[in-house]
């Protein structure tokens, strides 16, 4: 049985909790600009740059009027990585460690199912982003994204296979797409995938963040540190910016990213927007435009890990794109979504991120393509939020490294 408990329970009330989690703010829901101070209160990394512009950085605070609520659909999963609907209102998800498994709205768990390639399970590497095909209810595609181990190295590759009637194995798998070139490393693969319009594959890559492979994410003969656009046989999409271009890899729609772990389509716009990892203080959300330069890691809004300069400590450059909204210090943003739905009407066409070190989903207002208010949800959970997606009933799902499935919906 689930117990409910308001926003402002004492921590210990909160431990004792058992599965749902009730929220109420005050305010006008009316207001679609930040109106509260900015969300963000510990000192920045980089207090010395200057934003490109007002609003690109600790935009003002914004509070959700509806009683919404976050229940805790189940606690069982082994470090779930990505979350995606299916068209019968279930929820397919990955597990790092290579398991893919299907989820009921009620928190019901399937075994895991067989049939998928070996994973490179090491570091950040994975079983990673997953989706299913538009015509899933009649072909039972399903397209997802792994670290594929090789003896060269491994690399981010994206296979697909058809999902049994029985649910319980994927046949045929088939890998369409390796971003070359291999690297004997275990951090970023970037990793999500999702369908456009027309049918075609977006997917993101890692720039593999060593110092060696970082440049190459400036590279247009690299698969590293790109976002690319494949067809479901994981052919360059005709119309792709560089496809006549002699020295640039054709599967390229652009360039300059450092590990992209959220993709999504605005459903008002019909544009790319994604976000990035980047170093201490330098995590982005970009508007993607075909064949632009993200700058990475040429210009960046962070510093290293170590508390030094990344190159020449430059934040802006003609003919580098800017972030849209950038966070310092980082909040290490992962999976994302817009709202759709109607239960709660405020945040209808807004952005949702999981945020890992931020422990939050972040909730961003847009306004002509520049954020205008946010907002944090579910912070005193004190949870890694790795993926957030839209059900079919309207509501939010959410997956957390340690293993929890919430689901977020008007009380």
């Amino acid at each position: 049985m689930t117990k409910s408990i308001s926003l402002y329970t004492t921590a210990a009330a909160l431990a004792l909790s058992a599965c749902t989690f009730t929220f109420a703010q005050n305010g006008s829901a009316s207001a679609k600009a930040g109106n509260q101070p900015p969300v963000e209160t510990k000192e920045a990394n980089s207090p010395n740059n200057t934003p490109a512009f007002k609003g690109q950085t600790r935009v003002a605070g914004i509070k959700t009027t509806t009683p919404y609520e976050g229940k805790v659909l189940t606690e069982e999963l082994k470090f779930p990585w990505a979350i995606t609907s299916m068209p019968d209102g279930r929820l397919i998800l990955t597990e790092k460690a290579g398991n893919l498994r299907i989820v009921t709205q009620d928190g019901k768990l399937s075994e895991p199912i067989t049939g998928l390639p070996e994973v490179h399970h090491k570091g950040q590497g994975g079983l990673l982003g997953i989706t299913v095909d538009p015509n899933f209810s009649s072909n039972r595609m399903v397209y997802w994204t792994f670290s594929e181990p090789t003896e060269e190295g491994n690399l981010t590759a994206v296979a697909k296979g058809k999902l049994s009637a029985d649910d319980q194995k994927i046949e045929n798998a088939t890998v369409i797409y390796r971003a070359t070139p291999y690297y004997k490393g275990n951090l970023h693969y970037g990793g999500r995938i999702l369908f456009d319009k027309q049918g075609n594959l977006i997917v993101s890559t890692g720039e593999r963040s060593d110092l060696a492979t970082r440049p190459q994410a400036q590279s247009l003969e690299s698969g590293l540190g790109k976002v690319i656009r494949i067809t479901t046989d994981g052919k360059p999409v005709a119309g792709n910016p560089f496809m006549k271009k002699d020295d640039a890899r054709p599967e390229l729609y652009s360039y300059g990213h450092r590990n992209v772990q959220g993709l999504a389509f605005h459903p008002v716009t019909g544009d790319l927007w994604e976000n990035e990892f980047g170093p201490r203080g330098g995590d982005e959300l970009n508007r993607i435009e075909a064949g632009k330069n993200y700058g990475w890691p040429t210009i960046t809004y962070g510093i290293e890990y170590s508390g030094k300069k990344v190159g020449e400590n430059t934040q802006q450059k003609p003919g580098l794109e800017q972030p849209v909204y950038y966070w310092d210090p980082s909040v290490s943003p992962s999976g994302m979504t817009f709202y759709t739905g109607n239960q709660i009407p405020e945040w209808k066409n807004n952005l949702f991120i999981g945020s890992l070190s931020g422990m939050h989903i972040a909730r961003l207002v847009l306004d002509n393509n520049r954020v205008i208010g946010e907002e944090r949800l579910l912070a005193d959970q004190m949870q890694r939020f790795r993926d957030v997606t839209q059900g079919k009933d309207g509501a939010l799902y959410a997956v957390t490294d340690q293993g929890r499935l919430y689901k977020i919906s008007k009380k």
